[in-house]
């Protein structure tokens, strides 16, 4: 990423230069020309690439070509798709798409001859794939103009690959999503409606009361997802998941919740507690003829809320931890929500944002989990 970075530079350099040189009006020193083309190329991309990063379609491409049409200084700038003319700047010739369609066959830039304008016409890629073209029209074609053309539509191309890498992303974690609720189901619903059936002739009203805090668990887990939602969100559900879970248990789910009021509106992903309190309660019941504890913590750090969820069980191997959080489901179950979970904070906000467990044999589990409270899109 850091040698496209630098390519990407060197060549918005080259085409700013290439422009200054055709438009220089004023005889400025050599290291002032210098220093005004790099800060006018940096913020002329500046203004490109967010355009570019949503893919390219013609609004994308609309709000690009004007943007890359003063980079190169020319009299026009085109963008096209395989089989359209999406957008452009300045006169244009109505070949333009002929043009486009004989680049897209020869697979390389191609140059043609024309009144009043001659044009520059350069493949656009994503993946090796070629997704549609960028072409310059002027007056005179030059091989240094070529050149230009070519290194920016290599840097258009890039731009194009990160919004393709985004898309993946978000496919990715869509799909996370889908695991974790399909983790949900099958467990949680059948203990739960298991529960509420115990209780349909010995006490309707719990019954119903029960039956309603499972419509809003559900409502809620099982909702098209948003990328993130509020902590004081996050909460509600898991107090609805700890009404049927104490219905089921009784008093040997002990259950305690500390949480500083300030972290209640802070943005977080979309179901990121609930299978940390599931897991919890999961082993800490587990062979516990007294039953167990579970305490969850949420705590105010400054940019950050800190969040720890622990339970009194029987702990496990730590190397078992390590291989759940990898995705490996324990030999005895669970594990999945807790590697989703991890999975889904490190990608939002990076390596250091991930779960750490702390456990041992006969010693519980405590999972720790920070958030900055600053949102991060989802790409």
């Amino acid at each position: 990423m850091q040698t496209t970075a630098c390519v990407a530079l060197s060549l918005l350099l080259f085409a700013l230069g290439y422009a200054c040189a055709r438009t220089r009006r004023h005889a400025l020193p050599e290291g002032d020309r210098k220093d005004k083309a790099a800060f006018t190329a940096l913020h002329v991309a500046a203004m490109a690439a967010p355009a570019l990063r949503a893919g390219l379609d013609r609004e994308s491409a609309r709000k690009a070509v004007r943007h890359l049409r003063t980079l190169l200084g020319t009299r026009a700038v085109a963008i096209t798709s395989t089989d359209a003319a999406l957008a452009w700047d300045g006169p244009c010739t109505d070949d333009v798409l002929t043009y486009a369609r004989t680049t897209l066959a020869a697979g390389r830039a191609q140059v043609f001859a024309g009144e009043p304008y001659g044009a520059v016409v350069v493949p656009l890629t994503v993946d090796g794939t070629v997704v549609g073209t960028l072409a310059a029209f002027d007056e005179e074609v030059s091989a240094t103009l070529v050149r230009t053309v070519t290194e920016l539509g290599r840097w258009v191309s890039g731009q194009l690959e990160l919004a393709a890498l985004a898309a993946s992303r978000r496919r990715a974690l869509e799909a996370e999503m889908r695991a974790l609720r399909a983790q949900i189901s099958p467990h949680f619903v059948y203990n739960a409606l298991t529960t509420i059936a115990s209780f349909v002739r010995t006490n309707p009203k719990r019954a119903r009361d029960l039956l309603l805090d499972f419509a809003d668990f559900s409502r809620y887990a099982l909702r098209r997802a948003h990328d993130f939602t509020t902590l004081a969100d996050e909460l509600t559900c898991v107090d609805r998941y700890l009404l049927l879970e104490r219905a089921r248990f009784g008093d040997k789910l002990r259950f305690s919740m500390q949480v500083a009021p300030e972290v209640l509106p802070v943005p977080v992903p979309f179901l990121c507690l609930q299978p940390l309190v599931e897991n919890a309660i999961k082993h800490g019941m587990r062979g516990r003829r007294g039953g167990g504890e579970v305490r969850v913590v949420i705590r105010d750090a400054g940019p950050e809320a800190h969040i720890t969820v622990e339970d009194d069980g029987t702990g496990m191997d730590p190397e078992c931890a390590r291989r759940m959080l990898d995705g490996e489901p324990a030999r005895e179950g669970g594990g999945i929500g807790l590697a989703n979970v991890d999975l889904r904070m490190r990608q939002i906000y990076g390596d250091g944002y991930g779960l750490v467990v702390e456990t041992a044999l006969g010693e519980g589990t405590k999972v720790r989990l920070r958030v900055p409270k600053t949102q991060i899109s989802a790409l």
